[in-house]
């Protein structure tokens, strides 16, 4: 492939990009619905758009707090009469600009922003990047507006020659990826929507999200096949509570939350194998004790959540790990107070009477199951209506939604006795591999090297293929590699599930496309110097994407 027969979409993909960037959509604000509107306009007016309005469609996300929207177009190919079906996706939202403090207006005025960091201290690596025909910095240039240009660059291009299509294509700018997928989630009714009446057959799903640096000096590009997933495991801790002036005679969850943190954070015992590639190890993300006020007692219970990506371990496989995890942990948390315990009966003179805990760690399925059999009806019912009164209660995320349910049913408890309490607090990500089980995998795997093989040629830099996405992305909902057994643990082990919380995962069984991510590349995502390159995001991504179209699609 000659660099004659790439598309010349530089210039027009970086001013999109520059269009986007300068619309504050911050997500879980206003922005997101501006946003939204704003691409519906620009995507109306392209003349395919204009000949076919029932072609594109700006929609309200599906239960959900917030009033935001997705927007969805399709152009059908006029090659042949094939029903093939390539979506490419990307998401609108940013997070937050609290980073630049006083200099929040500049986050959205990318060549302003550019000049002024001329005169700011810097590191030398960025300082050496603010070259205007190089690279673009600004909220949301790399994370991930850059890939949306693409994607409408993309979008208006086989709009306009819809004759190289033999099957069709759907573009998909959701909202709400920075925060809880209300976006793709809501999409997925379209696309179900679509199929049925349009008669689309998904064969492939093609993500715009960013790619960065794997190590310092990494000069590798990255394009991935399949994405890792993302569970979110929280564990109550309750400890038996004691004066502090006779402390060994209670356990403080602290100490045992403090263990259990030991014990799983930066684990590389915990690092999923899959396809030759690790994921990173869990991280705290959250702990704290549960005390309101200060008092001379200890806390009666703690709580702590764990990032814990995987990439072969399904949801059920997850939780009978950390549930061994948190044994070890609460093992040698009593081993160490009984140490210490000893210690200072020996340099006070006391006597040591023994500990009478042991481990114990359930999950809320357990232990929910338990209450069950114990309690019947009574227990159902009052947690059911506690559950929904809760809901009012607008202060609460997820996640504290979820810790105040388990907390509840552990006042159900008989035994009182110390205990961690292992469940899933959060939106579950789904990881996906594209093993080659299928035709549509195969196709898309070798579709994807085969691009890469032909840009290789043309780029200065070194373009690989991995397997799992690293970051957490929209990806996750366009395909399930896990089966009923695993989805059926997310469910039962949520305490949220039902009410504050819920996933359609059989309507993503029910799509089921394999994905793959081609997008923009840069540095510094989330953060204030967020800057993407642009020879590589607006020139080789939609001409390597455009490829792995015509791969799908058989185009000229």
């Amino acid at each position: 492939m000659g660099k004659s027969l790439m598309l010349n979409c530089r210039d027009e993909v970086l001013n999109l990009t520059k269009q986007l960037v300068s619309i504050r959509s911050i997500v879980n604000t206003d922005g997101e619905s501006v946003i939204a509107h704003s691409l519906y306009t620009m995507i109306s007016a392209y003349p395919y758009f204009q000949a076919n309005p029932e072609k594109v469609v700006i929609e309200k996300t599906i239960n959900d707090e917030k009033a935001r929207y997705n927007v969805l177009a399709y152009v059908k190919g006029t090659k042949g009469k094939s029903k093939r079906t390539v979506i490419i996706m990307g998401h609108m939202d940013t997070v937050g600009v609290d980073d630049f403090n006083q200099q929040e207006d500049y986050a959205f005025k990318p060549d302003e922003w550019m000049e002024l960091l001329k005169g700011e201290e810097i590191p030398n690596v960025v300082r050496n990047h603010l070259n205007p025909d190089e690279w673009l910095f600004g909220r949301g240039a790399l994370d991930m507006k850059s890939g949306v240009a693409s994607n409408l660059f993309l979008l208006n291009y086989f709009s306009e020659h819809p004759d190289k299509l033999d099957g069709n294509l759907v573009f998909i700018a959701e909202c709400d990826e920075e925060d809880g997928s209300h976006g793709i989630l809501s999409a997925l009714h379209t696309l179900k929507k679509w199929k049925e009446e349009q008669g689309f057959t998904y064969i492939a799903a093609i993500n715009a999200d960013f790619v960065s640096p794997l190590y310092d000096g990494d000069q590798n590009r990255y394009v991935y096949k399949g994405t890792v997933g993302k569970l979110l495991p929280g564990f109550y801790i309750a400890g038996a509570e004691t004066h502090v002036g006779a402390a060994f005679e209670g356990l403080d969850p602290n100490y045992i939350a403090a263990e259990l943190t030991r014990q799983i954070s930066y684990s590389s015992d915990l690092c999923n194998l899959a396809l030759g590639e690790y994921t990173l190890p869990p991280v705290t993300l959250k702990q704290m004790d549960l005390k309101t006020e200060y008092t001379v007692q200890t806390a009666l219970s703690a709580y702590v959540y764990y990032n814990f990506f995987i990439h072969s371990w399904t949801p059920k496989e997850a939780l009978e790990i950390l549930k061994e995890q948190a044994k070890i942990a609460f093992q040698h948390s009593l081993d160490s107070f009984e140490k210490r315990y000893k210690a200072y009966c020996k340099l006070s003179g006391k006597k040591f009477n023994g500990i009478p805990w042991k481990p114990r760690v359930i999950t809320y399925e357990e232990m929910n199951e338990s209450l069950i059999q114990a309690h019947g009806s009574n227990y159902i019912e009052a947690m059911d209506q506690f559950k929904k009164n809760l809901l009012h209660d607008d202060s609460l995320d997820l996640r504290m939604y979820a810790l105040h349910v388990v907390e509840e049913a552990w006042k159900w408890m008989q035994d009182k006795n110390p205990a961690i309490i292992l469940f899933y607090s959060s939106l579950y990500y789904p990881r996906i591999e594209l093993s080659g089980e299928t035709i549509e995998e195969q196709e898309l795997s070798n579709a994807l090297v085969t691009a890469v093989e032909k840009i290789n040629d043309l780029y200065k830099q070194p373009i690989k293929v991995k397997n799992f996405f690293p970051f957490i992305s929209d990806m996750s909902f366009l395909s399930l590699s896990d089966d009923e057994a695993a989805i059926q643990a997310v469910k039962d082990n949520n305490p949220a599930w039902g009410t504050k919380h819920y996933v359609d995962y059989d309507l993503v069984r029910e799509i089921n496309v394999p994905v793959i991510n081609i997008g923009p590349y840069g540095m510094d995502a989330h953060k204030k110097l967020e800057r993407v390159e642009i020879e590589y995001s607006m020139e080789v991504v939609p001409n390597m994407t455009k490829l792995v179209i015509e791969g799908m699609l058989q185009c000229e």
